[in-house]
C-alpha cells in the first residue's frame, strides 16, 4: 500500500482529476443500472404481463419516498400516459429510444472517465520518469560503475511501463468494476431468465468494431514505441557521457532535452488512451443499438403473437452480456498487472532513494575565477575498500602545466577525477585558491574546468550543438572560432551540411582525430581557466595526433593544465611531471631531470623510444 500511495503522489498537480474520474465513473454506473432497472417493469406492462390491479395502481402518482420503487413507480405513471396517448406500438418505440439514450449516456461517461484516467496516468508517468532521470543525473560516477547501465535503463522504461499499467488498473479495480458488477447483480437477483441467441448476434459485431479501433490504434502505438526508443537512446547517451555532462554543467540541458521527449511520449499515450477507452464503450453501444433494433421489430412480433420470445429475455441478455462480463474480465486481468506494477515501483524507488555521495554543503561558497593555485595535501582515495591513491601531495600554480605519467592502474585518472569532484577523497584535502574544494559549490568548480578525455564523448546531434554543448547562448561566430583554434574548421567545412551535419551516435560518422578535435573545440568554447587532459592523444594515429596535439597546444595557452599522458613525447615541456605508481608519487620534476635520474620515468621513455 505504501508503494501504491507513493506512485499516486506523482499525480501532482492533477489530483483534481481523481474526484473528476470518480464522478464520471459513478454516472456511468448509475445510467447503466437505471436503464435496465426502469425498463424491465415497463416491458412487463407493455406486453400485458402485469395484472389489471397493478396497472390501475400505475395510473396514480405515488407519494414521495427515498427508494428505487418510488422512481420506478413515477416512471411507470408517465409511461402509462404514453401508452394511452400513442398506443403500445408508439410506446415500444419510445422504450427503444430510451434504451439507446440511456446506454449512450452510460458509455459517454465511461469514455470521459477513461480519458480522465489517461490524463492521470500520463501525469504520473511523466513526473515519475523525470524524477528518476533527474536523480540519476545527480548520482556520483561510482554508481554507474557498480550498476549495470541496461538495468538502469530498464527501470526507467520497462518498470515505469509496468507502473503505468498498474496505476490505471488499480483505480478501475478498486472502484468502478466492482461497483458495476455489484449493481447489476442486485438486478439479476430478481431475475431467472437465460439467453444465448443474442450472443451469436452481438459478438461478431463487437469483434468487428474492436478490430477496427485496434487497426486505427496501430499508427499511434508505433509513434509511441518510436518515442520510447528515442528516450532509451537519450538515456544511453547520457549515462555514457555522464562525465562530460557533469564537467560542462550541462545537467539542465540534458534534462530539458529528455523532458521534451518524455512530454511527447506522454501526449502520444493520452491520444492512445482516448482510442483505447473508446473501444469498449463504442462496441457495447453499437451492440446494444443492434439489440434495440431487434427489440423494436421483435417486440412488434410479440405484440402480434407471432413470436414465443418474451421482452424480459432481451433485457436480461443486455444486462449479463454487456454489463457483467467486461468488468469481471477486467478484474481478473488486473490482479497480476497490479502486482507486477508494485514490484516495478519498488525497483524504481530503490534508485530514486539512492543518496548522492557528492553533495554541496548548506553554506557552500561560490567561486567564479581561479586566482592562485591547486594543492593536493595527503590525499587518499579507495574504491570499494581497495586503495587507489595513498597520501598524494603536490601543488599546481596558476598558468603552469602539470603532467602525470606512470603504469596503468596507478591512479592517474583518479587524481583528475577528484579535482572536478566526480568523487570525493577519503582522506586529506584538496585546496583551490587556499580553500578546501568541498567548501565550494560543485557546479561552480566544474564551470572553471574543461576536460578532454581519451574517449571523445559526443552526442547524436549536429557538429554545432556538440561544440556548443552546455553553453546555451553560444553564437555561430563563437563556435567557428573555437573550431578554428582546435584545427577542426577545415574538415567541418567539407562535411555534407558543415556545422549542421549530424555526426551519428557517439560521433561514429567522424574519424577518431576528428572526434577529438570536436571535443577540444568544445573545451575551447567553454574557455575554462583550468584544463584536464586525460590521455587525449593516446588512441590516435601519427597524423591525427599531430593535428590534435597542435590543437591541444592552442588550448593550453595561458591555462592551468593537468595532463595525463601515455606518450611521454607530448609532455616534455611540462613545468612539472609526476610519476605515479601503485597510488604513490615515486618521482617528480622536469623532463630532463627525471631522465637523468634513471628511474621509472627514464625506463618509460626508453621503452617508447625503442617502440
Amino acid at each position: 500500500m505504501k508503494t501504491y500511495l507513493r506512485i499516486l503522489s506523482f499525480a501532482k498537480p492533477y489530483r483534481r482529476y481523481v474526484p473528476e474520474y470518480l464522478i464520471f465513473a459513478v454516472l456511468s454506473i448509475i445510467f447503466g443500472l437505471l436503464n435496465f432497472t426502469l425498463l424491465i417493469p415497463l416491458f412487463e406492462v407493455l406486453f400485458n404481463q402485469v395484472d389489471e390491479r397493478a396497472v390501475q395502481q400505475m395510473h396514480e402518482m405515488p407519494s414521495f419516498r427515498l427508494s428505487i420503487e418510488y422512481i420506478i413507480s413515477v416512471f411507470n405513471y408517465y409511461f402509462i400516459q404514453i401508452i394511452e396517448q400513442y398506443g403500445k406500438t408508439g410506446a415500444l418505440t419510445f422504450v427503444c429510444i430510451i434504451i439507446v439514450i440511456s446506454v449512450f449516456l452510460s458509455n459517454l461517461f465511461r469514455y470521459v472517465s477513461g480519458v480522465t484516467l489517461a490524463k492521470i496516468r500520463a501525469t504520473v508517468i511523466y513526473n515519475l520518469r523525470m524524477q528518476i532521470f533527474e536523480k540519476v543525473s545527480l548520482l556520483h560516477l561510482g554508481y554507474f560503475s557498480s550498476e549495470r547501465k541496461g538495468d538502469i535503463i530498464s527501470r526507467m522504461t520497462n518498470d515505469v511501463q509496468e507502473v503505468e499499467n498498474s496505476v490505471v488498473q488499480s483505480l478501475k479495480v478498486a472502484f468502478k468494476e466492482p461497483a458495476t458488477i455489484i449493481g447489476y447483480f442486485v438486478i439479476l437477483f430478481f431475475m431467472s431468465v437465460k439467453l444465448t441467441l443474442f450472443t451469436l448476434i452481438v459478438m461478431p459485431i463487437s469483434g468487428t468494431i474492436i478490430s477496427e479501433i485496434t487497426r486505427r490504434l496501430k499508427t499511434k502505438a508505433t509513434q509511441s514505441q518510436e518515442s520510447l526508443g528515442r528516450i532509451v537512446n537519450i538515456l544511453d547517451e547520457v549515462l555514457s557521457g555522464m562525465r562530460i555532462i557533469k564537467a560542462f554543467n550541462a545537467r539542465n540541458f540534458v534534462i530539458r532535452k529528455f523532458g521534451s521527449e518524455v512530454k511527447e511520449y506522454a501526449d502520444l499515450n493520452v491520444a492512445i488512451g482516448r482510442r483505447q477507452e473508446l473501444a469498449s464503450p463504442l462496441s457495447e453501444f453499437m451492440g446494444v443499438f443492434v439489440v434495440a433494433g431487434i427489440l423494436l421489430f421483435g417486440g412488434m412480433m410479440v405484440l402480434n403473437n407471432t413470436s414465443t420470445l418474451g421482452a424480459s429475455e432481451f433485457i436480461t441478455y443486455i444486462i449479463i452480456f454487456s454489463q457483467i462480463l467486461p468488468p469481471a474480465k477486467a478484474i481478473s486481468n488486473a490482479v497480476s498487472t497490479i502486482q507486477r506494477g508494485l514490484a516495478s515501483g519498488e525497483r524504481i524507488f530503490s534508485t530514486i532513494d539512492t543518496p548522492p555521495l557528492i553533495k554541496d554543503k548548506p553554506d557552500a561558497r561560490s567561486i567564479n575565477a581561479f586566482q592562485k593555485d591547486i594543492v593536493f595535501e595527503e590525499v587518499s582515495f579507495s574504491y570499494e575498500q581497495e586503495p587507489i591513491l595513498k597520501s598524494i601531495s603536490f601543488t599546481i600554480e596558476k598558468g603552469k602545466t602539470l603532467a602525470i605519467v606512470g603504469p596503468s592502474g596507478g591512479g592517474k585518472s583518479t587524481i583528475a577525477d577528484l579535482l572536478p569532484r566526480f568523487y570525493d577523497s577519503d582522506g586529506g584535502t584538496i585546496y583551490l585558491d587556499g580553500i578546501p574544494l568541498n567548501d565550494y559549490k560543485t557546479e561552480d568548480i566544474r564551470q572553471l574546468m574543461g576536460i578532454v578525455t581519451q574517449e571523445s564523448i559526443l552526442f547524436n546531434d549536429t557538429i554545432f550543438n556538440n561544440i556548443a554543448f552546455g553553453i546555451p547562448h553560444a553564437t555561430a561566430e563563437d563556435v567557428i572560432q573555437a573550431a578554428q583554434i582546435a584545427n577542426a574548421h577545415d574538415f567541418i567545412m567539407h562535411t555534407s551540411n558543415q556545422y549542421q551535419t549530424s555526426i551519428g551516435e557517439r560521433g561514429t560518422k567522424l574519424s577518431g582525430g576528428q572526434r577529438q578535435r570536436i571535443s577540444i573545440a568544445r573545451a575551447i568554447l567553454k574557455n575554462p581557466p583550468i584544463l584536464i587532459l586525460d590521455e587525449a592523444t593516446s588512441a590516435l594515429d601519427s597524423e591525427s595526433e599531430r593535428l590534435v596535439q597542435d590543437a591541444l597546444t592552442n588550448l593550453m595557452k595561458n591555462r592551468t593544465s593537468i595532463v595525463i599522458a601515455h606518450r611521454l613525447s607530448t609532455i616534455q615541456h611540462a613545468d612539472e611531471i609526476l610519476v605515479v605508481q601503485q597510488g604513490r608519487i615515486i618521482e617528480r620534476g622536469r623532463h630532463d631531470r627525471l631522465v637523468a635520474q634513471g628511474g621509472l620515468y627514464y625506463k618509460l621513455t626508453e621503452m617508447q623510444t625503442v617502440s
